[in-house]
């Protein structure tokens, strides 16, 4: 898969690295979004309390966080395509553990596909970035549309399948395309993928090696993905309770829900396709933060019109997530920063946004209401716009360089410093 600048890329190299993507990116939600549905199923088969079926549904959020910052090191030392490929097997077995019928296998299953959910996830800017590195915003965005639409998918098949064949079948039947998925990716691990990485452009800075954690660029980036993700997960988790509580039915608060990630199923295309096209991304960032003003907004002043603020919030962060996930490779200059920046990214923003459905459900427990839980959520726009500001200026993430005289802990010889930064980078 990686690419020199004097040796082509066979065609049908190219074709199956597509392949593999595309069958990546359709097994990174359905593992997730297949359980809420079946919660009920499952606490009366395991006799889950009502506390074990709420870690059962935020556990896999937090996988995503926790076992995100392991994705860059495993690549590192299998390669990318090997890692990917154990990702996916990971996905798999953590699927099948799930039917076991025992409380233990189930969580650890859940936690077994959640952590290989969670290397995907990273690895696959990665993956775009190294492969294709001139069309980023479309392949980006393919492979967000693909994801929203395959998550909204297993969520809706999950009933019928359960009426079908059991809470087994309903839950088994996403280990197939994990492993057929697996196995293709099979083949690109064994071609031996891991030769050097092209030769960075003049514009960009070329060492992958330093710490990201001293990099503003990359705090930006990662905050801009936390608050991105937690106002996803926050009103995917409490949208159908705020709507019943303004008088909605629960079928149609349900209904809303749906509609809020449909929306977003577009977008997840065309909004990493325009932003790739422009040098700055400010003017999408500002046009995604007023759109969740408005849509909190709505929701807090005139929640009747429930349906209008749905389709708005279905916009904004349908369009916040596949931005940020575009800027992942936007702001770095090489694959393996990509990856790096996406570990870093993804690790902090999970956990945030995994905590952020408790913090909303205790402030409603607490306050009797919404109106200060949403109150919250909408202060939570102003930092999201400013660092999505910040992040969206063109320029390239640097990594800390090392000490002079030292590489990796060893002495080295000096080999003198440029004589002007490049300006892209900052």
């Amino acid at each position: 898969m990686n690419t020199s600048a004097t040796t082509p890329v066979p065609r049908a190299l190219t074709a199956w690295s597509l392949a593999g993507l595309v069958l990546l990116t359709i097994n990174l939600r359905a593992a997730i979004t297949g359980i809420s549905p079946l919660l009920g199923d499952l606490r009366d088969a395991f006799g889950l309390s009502g506390v074990e079926a709420g870690v059962l549904t935020t556990l896999p959020v937090l996988c995503l966080g926790v076992f995100a910052s392991l994705a860059p090191v495993a690549a590192r030392r299998l390669g990318t395509e090997t890692a990917i490929a154990g990702s996916l097997l990971l996905i798999t077995a953590g699927i099948l553990l799930r039917v076991v019928a025992a409380p233990l296998p189930l969580f650890v299953g859940t936690v077994l596909a959640g952590a290989g959910i969670a290397m995907g996830n990273v690895l696959m800017p990665a993956v775009i970035k190294r492969a294709f590195p001139r069309r980023v915003g479309s392949l980006t965005g393919l492979a967000m549309m693909l994801m929203a639409a395959s998550g909204a998918i297993a969520a809706g098949l999950a009933v019928p399948l359960s009426d079908a064949g059991g809470w087994r079948l309903a839950l088994a039947v996403w280990a197939v395309p994990s492993l057929v998925a697996a196995l293709a990716w099979g083949p690109l691990a064994l071609r031996g993928c891991r030769s050097p990485e092209p030769a960075a452009p003049a514009a960009a800075p070329a060492p992958a090696e330093g710490s990201l954690l001293r990099s503003p660029v990359a705090w930006y980036v990662a905050v801009f993905m936390g608050l991105a993700s937690l106002m996803f997960y926050v009103l995917m988790s409490w949208l159908p309770e705020i709507m019943q509580d303004a008088g909605f039915a629960p079928a149609t608060a349900g209904m809303m829900v749906s509609t809020m990630m449909i929306v977003g199923i577009p977008l997840g295309f065309l909004v990493p396709v325009l932003a790739a096209r422009l040098r700055d991304q400010r003017a999408v960032v500002a046009g995604v933060v007023l759109t969740m003003v408005v849509g909190i907004g709505g929701l807090i002043v005139a929640p009747a019109a429930g349906w209008a603020w749905t389709v708005v919030l279905g916009i904004g962060t349908g369009s916040a997530f596949p931005l940020a996930y575009t800027l992942l490779s936007l702001r770095s200059p090489s694959p393996s920063v990509a990856a790096r920046l996406s570990g870093m990214a993804q690790t902090g923003g999970y956990l945030l946004a995994g905590f952020g459905p408790l913090a909303m459900g205790v402030l409603h427990s607490a306050t009797g209401g919404w109106h200060v839980s949403l109150t919250l959520l909408l202060v939570l726009v102003a930092p999201e716009l400013v660092f999505g500001m910040l992040a969206a200026r063109p320029g390239f993430v640097r990594p800390a360089a090392a000490r002079p005289g030292r590489l990796d802990g060893r002495l080295v010889e000096p080999k003198g410093l440029p004589a002007a930064e490049p300006a892209r980078t900052r």
